[in-house]
């Protein structure tokens, strides 16, 4: 099926002004102003009502966390306070079906707001919930997203002088069997891929430094990326002094991890040397701006990182700490955060929406994404400026971020509609809300 899709509003792309084709699931043509398509097209979907972007890409979430938003013990907390409060309740409560029912919701979410591939750090494994990875990776073919899988792993526990409750670690065999197993059977190094795994230790103050080095060995042998939270707050970085005896980029950096594989999440609290060295190597950094205004962690230096070398993508990050998986929101956040950061004139629309696609593709390892480029692949948000808000608006790409996109109209994976008039294809919103908050109410009665 060859389609069209005819005069839009705008498209976030040179010389698309009278739309794209598709065929095959990916962009076959850019259609410029004043011209027609160079072959007959099966079909002709009228974009008129729509601003057309490159599908966004989220690279850091919590997938489990969608069933503790706003959970009365971690409110206004920051983040070791925060997840001192939550281990515990995650500890007794993330069964196998509420860890499914919050994985579905994660993914729909996302989906709705314009997001067409997601990376999930899942490091919590109590007893019972071994095969995470397997049901993520069953719930991303149902929903039709794609999906980096994220293998995150814990095995230093309170008893070892570490963060987590012992009951959510695995020691470090189990964790690199299990790296093993995912790698083999879901890694698609493939163009187009639906899934690829990346490895995931949490952090510097949840995992042994066997296990970092480790995970990079693993990582070599099935060409996969890393991933790792670090320089979050100052509470890592005095946990890293008083432990390892340096900081959090000197830890990366004796375990193997400075290269242009890994990406980082949260990135905030580097010394203008770390952001060189980081730059340097090309270690990538995913921006979460609404969970760390939340948090209170800090501001992101995002034109610092880029500048030196390191690319930065986007992420909504735990939807404990956000509380939702609004990607096109966390757009406008970055915004927002990195004109108060910098200043008006060198943060714009088009840099927040290139860390979404471009910059948060280049992290996962995927340049077959990001861009609506003939050759990659065609997975796209559209939106409609009909609501109130962009009434008046002038210019349509800017008008997304700056007067608050919120929902896609319609959103394509590789050639195919997954939402449509707003509402995910397939999907019963209203059971899975029935059935998400039910499977939330154990959370609440934790307390």
């Amino acid at each position: 099926m060859r389609t069209w899709i005819k005069d839009p509003i705008a498209v976030l792309a040179e010389g698309a002004e009278r739309g794209i084709v598709v065929e095959d699931g990916k962009i076959v043509e850019l259609v410029g102003k004043g011209k027609q398509i160079s072959k007959k097209a099966d079909h002709i979907f009228d974009a008129g009502r729509h601003v057309v972007v490159p599908g966004l890409v989220n690279t850091h979430h919590h997938f489990f966390q969608t069933l503790t938003r706003a959970h009365p013990a971690a409110i206004n907390k920051e983040l070791f306070p925060w997840l001192k409060a939550l281990y515990p309740i995650w500890a007794r409560n993330v069964t196998p079906d509420a860890f499914r029912q919050a994985t579905r919701l994660a993914l729909t979410e996302l989906l709705m707001s314009g997001c067409t591939c997601a990376s999930d750090h899942h490091y919590l494994y109590p007893a019972g919930l071994e095969q995470a990875m397997d049901i993520q990776a069953e719930e991303a073919e149902r929903v039709g997203i794609r999906m980096t899988l994220t293998r995150g792993s814990m095995n230093l526990s309170e008893k070892d002088g570490g963060l987590p409750p012992d009951a959510v670690v695995q020691d470090e065999d189990t964790i690199l069997a299990d790296c093993e197993r995912v790698l083999s059977r879901y890694h698609d190094r493939r163009e187009g891929a639906m899934l690829r795994v990346a490895l995931a230790p949490c952090a510097p103050f949840t995992v042994t430094k066997r296990l970092m080095v480790d995970s990079v060995g693993l990582a070599e042998r099935h060409d996969c990326r890393l991933h790792t939270h670090l320089g979050e707050t100052r509470d890592e970085d005095e946990y890293c002094l008083a432990h390892f005896g340096c900081r959090p980029v000197d830890y990366l950096e004796e375990c193997g991890w400075l290269n242009d594989k890994v990406w980082l999440a949260h990135g905030i609290h580097f010394t203008d040397e770390e952001v060189r060295r980081l730059g340097r190597n090309h270690v990538g950094v995913c921006h979460c701006p609404t969970s760390n205004m939340v948090l209170a962690s800090g501001q992101c230096r995002t034109k610092e990182l880029e500048a030196a070398g390191s690319p930065v993508g986007l992420g909504v990050d735990g939807s404990a700490s956000n509380d939702n998986s609004n990607l096109i929101e966390s757009v406008r956040h970055a915004l927002m955060i990195n004109r108060l950061t910098y200043d008006a004139a060198s943060v714009t629309h088009l840099d927040a929406f290139r860390w979404a696609t471009e910059g948060s593709a280049r992290l996962l390892g995927r340049d077959d994404l990001g861009v609506v480029a003939p050759g990659k692949q065609a997975d796209l948000a559209f939106y409609t400026l009909d609501e109130l808000r962009f009434s008046g608006a002038g210019d349509p790409l800017a008008a997304l971020v700056l007067c608050g996109a919120h929902t896609a109209d319609r959103v394509m994976v590789k050639g195919d509609w997954k939402v449509e008039d707003g509402m995910p294809v397939g999907i019963d919103v209203a059971k899975l809300r029935a059935e998400h908050g039910a499977a939330a109410k154990a959370f609440l009665q934790s307390l």
